[in-house]
Formats: structure tokens, sequence, C-alpha cells
């Protein structure tokens, strides 16, 4: 659990001349607006290795700047990056902000897996005494989390009337200017190559764990005969395929995301299986001829590993939907035992020194 930097905050409920009613006092935490090096180092780290899945900081309510009774109230989840994100974008806003626990799951992943949602926001408004903190009866929900909540049944069980935000928190500011309507524009989701460049260490890191047993199996392969190990062959036979390794994964999950746009089809599978195609075109001019058994191998399996590792990388875009990926993972999963079992046989052939 990673905490937000916070002290101490006051809100109390107030009369309609002002005058404060002690009875109500609440301590409220403060999170600041800026981010500090542990905050960045945080946000780098969750990049790079599984500690994203630990990253949270706690549900609640939450003081930005000075707020008032009058001060707007927008929703977030216990997802420490989406946090940051939204209170480094409130820099010059005096305003409330209410964390959902999410399980730790940032607001778009958390609304379709239903932890961002319509009853999740009653209990937190009702947990922290949201009402006695302002008068008003709006609240403020991205728009990102918009599936998971249902507008009706917050306003009919806590009063408070659903406003959803812009997608992207750095809008904020522009959308409070444009009295809370939501332009077009901060309605349009966009995902230019810079996001998904930042994403990629997400699918290529957990990938490349396994790199480590795919080289031994790999090398054991080439190495073994019936008379028994023989090392040049392991380094020589096996050389080629270390590599191939590599430029399958990074196909799948680099140039594919790099490339997304552009790449046909809809399907990350099949977009991720023709990056692996033509990268395989391409490594394999370093090499000399390969016996039949090899080539079909290697134009079978490679290809399958560059669509697996694409695949992952629907659950960091916003290109794709559950229905969709459910859809897709029908007829690829088939695909791979197709490829699987079709690799394993190649490799027998190879072995039994029929091809």
């Amino acid at each position: 659990m990673v905490k937000s930097d916070n002290t101490g905050c006051q809100c109390a409920q107030t009369s309609a001349s002002g005058a404060a009613t002690l009875k109500t006092v609440l301590a409220i935490k403060k999170a600041s607006t800026t981010l500090s090096r542990n905050d960045q180092w945080g946000a780098i780290k969750c990049r790079l290795s599984s500690f994203r899945n630990n990253y949270t900081v706690t549900p609640g309510l939450y003081a930005v700047g000075e707020p008032s009774e009058d001060s707007d109230v927008f929703v977030s989840a216990s997802y420490k990056l989406s946090f940051d994100k939204l209170r480094s974008a409130l820099a010059g806003i005096n305003a409330w902000v209410l964390v959902l626990d999410t399980k730790g799951i940032n607001v778009w992943c958390a609304a379709g897996k239903g932890t961002f949602s319509t009853e999740e926001l009653i209990k937190k408004i009702s947990d922290t005494n949201l009402p006695l903190c302002v008068r008003h009866r709006k609240i403020i929900v991205p728009q990102l989390g918009a599936v998971g909540i249902s507008a009706y049944k917050v306003i009919k069980a806590t009063g408070f009337r659903v406003l959803f935000g812009p997608v992207y928190a750095a809008d904020i500011a522009a959308y409070i200017k444009n009295g809370y309507k939501a332009t077009p524009q901060m309605r349009a989701i966009r995902f230019p190559l810079a996001d998904r460049l930042i994403l990629t260490p997400m699918e290529i890191i957990p990938m490349l764990k396994w790199y480590p047993v795919y080289a031994a199996v790999v090398l054991i392969f080439f190495g073994v005969h019936s008379t028994g190990i023989v090392f040049r062959d392991a380094f020589y036979g096996g050389a080629p395929f270390l590599l191939l390794g590599l430029v399958g994964v990074l196909a799948g999950a680099f140039i594919t995301p790099v490339f997304l746009p552009v790449i046909p089809f809809r399907a990350f599978s099949l977009k991720g299986w023709i990056a692996g195609l033509l990268a395989m075109f391409l490594a394999m001019k370093l090499f000399p001829a390969m016996p039949v058994s090899l080539t079909v191998f290697v134009w079978l399996f490679f290809p399958a590993v560059s669509s697996f590792a694409a695949l992952q990388f629907t659950g960091s875009t916003t290109f794709t939907g559950m229905s969709g990926v459910k859809k897709e993972l029908r007829y690829a999963v088939f695909g791979y035992v197709i490829a699987g079992a079709a690799s394993l046989i190649s490799l027998i052939l190879y072995k039994s020194g029929v091809l």
C-alpha cells in the first residue's frame, strides 16, 4: 500500500448563514498537487514491473488546495497512478477528491470489472460523510468510468447528481471554465505514439521473464544427441532461434503497438501475426538456409508468439472492449493451439531426420 502525501484538514457542515456546526467537524486527508520524486519513480516502476499491482492509495475523501463547501468533488480510483494524474491536474483549483476502492485498478479497467461502480460510489459518499463537506449536490466522474456508474441510481440513493467529466484529467480546468460541459475534443479518446510507447514495457518485460526457460529448451534441443550433449551444436544450432525468440516478442509487444493504427485488421492477434511474419521475413535473411522442418517451425511458431504478445496489449489500449476481446480470444486460442501442434510436429520431423 502506497500512501499519499497528506496532512490533516477539516470540513464542517454549515448553516445557511455560514456558521460552522462543530458537532459535524470531520478530519480529511490533504493531497498535494505536486508530485514528489517518489511519485515519479513509482510511475516509472508501474511501467516496468508488477509493482503496479500494489500501487494504491487509501480510498476515502481528500482535500486538494483549500476546498470549501462550494468546491467541486472529483471521483478517482485507488490505483495511485490514476489518483496522481487527477491531483496534479488540479493545481490551482480548490477541490475534493473522492477515491473509490477499486482494488488498485485504474478507472477504465475498474469500470469494466465492476469495482468502479455505482454501488461503490454510493458507499463512499456515505462512508466519508461527503454531504457534510459540501452544500451542493453534484459529483464529477471521469468519462472513462461512465460504463460503471448509473447516474440515476446515484442521485436516487444519495441526492448527488453525476456529471461525467472529460476523458483526460489535463482538460479539467477547461471543462470547468466551459461551464462543466465537455466539448467533443474533451470526449475524444486519443492514443498517440508516445502513449503507446510508454505502455510497451508492461508487455515486453513479463514475456521476457520466460526467456531463460525458452533459451534452455532451445539449447538442449539442439545440443542433445544419441551420443550425449554436443555443446557446439547447442550453440550454433540454437543461436538463430534464440535471436528469433526475441524478435518474435518484440514484433508483438513493441512493433505492433508502435504501428498499431496502420497495421491492417482490427483484431490485435491478427495485427501481431502480420508483424511477426514481416519480422521473420527480415530476420531470416541474417541466417543461412535451414532444413525444411525448421523453416516451417520458424514461420509457424514465432508469428504465433508475436500474435500472443500483441493480444496482451488489448488490456493497455482504449481501442478494445471486453466483449470484443472475448470474441477475439475464441479464435485466437484455437489458432495458437494449431500453430503450437504443427510447430511441435515440425521439430519432431527435424530430430528424426525426415525433413
